[in-house]
């Protein structure tokens, strides 16, 4: 019997650490797996298809260095902006990496990195400006554009006396298209995020210029993460982790000079 019983007693510790190797490797294939990143690939220059319909763009190198260093494949994927939370809550990605501005109402369903730059919503009209559009409130009577689901609509919503000084607001998909509509005339302004639209802008300076204005309050970007687990907490600081390494050593200043002529990061 006594031997029966130690037979059964090195069974069962076999097992308990069968089972937490088990767990180990769990983790371990965690720490590796794929991160799939949820972008507005028409969002230049943080996230976009280049002329070969290859993803580019100021953030896409950040999450490419950023998972090189952590040993992890990135796969980018295009995914309904307006629907952003969505689509991270719902798995179909882990993280959101697209210029996307850090907000109280966000945070209430979004784990958060800390701000890596700050972005401006300004104002931007057609070359010469002939309706000596010079702040928020020259906008008052004028048919203007702006992204969808994008901070300037948030802004406007949720400022009464703005929205109704307006004539109408028009919005868009992505920012691209309200900039086409702008040069063709059928807005008068088009509010977008400054980086945005000052690269939109090197683009095309014989038909744009910018009101280097605010409008609204000054927002900073940050990293989105599902807040459902401690995996996904884990996500965000390993993240955060490599993005402080980064920075300490240069090479975000390196990524910003490439796409800004300047490093526009946060110290």
């Amino acid at each position: 019997m006594k031997k029966f019983l130690a037979v059964c007693m090195m069974l069962v510790l076999a097992m308990a650490a069968l089972t937490g190797c088990g767990g180990d490797t769990a983790k371990k294939d965690d720490a590796k797996a794929k991160v799939v990143v949820g972008l507005d690939d028409n969002f230049p220059p943080m996230g976009f298809k280049d002329e070969n319909n290859e993803i580019v763009g100021f953030d896409i190198d950040l999450a490419k260095e950023a998972a090189k260093r952590l040993g992890r494949e990135v796969e980018f994927k295009t995914i309904d902006w307006s629907s952003k939370e969505a689509e991270l809550k719902s798995g179909r990605v882990d993280i959101i990496w697209n210029g996307l501005d850090i907000t109280d109402k966000r945070k209430e369903n979004m784990l958060f990195s800390e701000p890596y730059m700050d972005n401006r919503q300004i104002i931007f009209v057609a070359k010469g400006n002939p309706l000596a559009i010079k702040d928020e409130a020259s906008l008052a009577g004028k048919t203007i554009g702006t992204q969808s689901a994008g901070t300037a609509e948030g802004y406007i919503e949720a400022t009464p006396e703005f929205k109704n000084s307006l004539k109408e607001v028009k919005t868009y998909a992505d920012y691209i298209s309200a900039f086409m509509d702008l040069e063709n005339g059928r807005i008068e302004a088009v509010v977008a995020d400054e980086i945005v639209g000052r690269y939109y802008l090197s683009k095309h300076p014989e038909q744009l210029e910018a009101v280097d204005v605010a409008v609204g309050p000054v927002s900073c970007f940050g990293i989105a993460f599902r807040k459902d687990s401690d995996k996904d907490t884990a996500l965000r600081n390993d993240v955060q982790k490599v993005l402080d390494e980064m920075k300490a050593d240069g090479t975000i200043a390196k990524i910003s000079e490439k796409w800004f002529a300047k490093d526009i990061t946060k110290k």
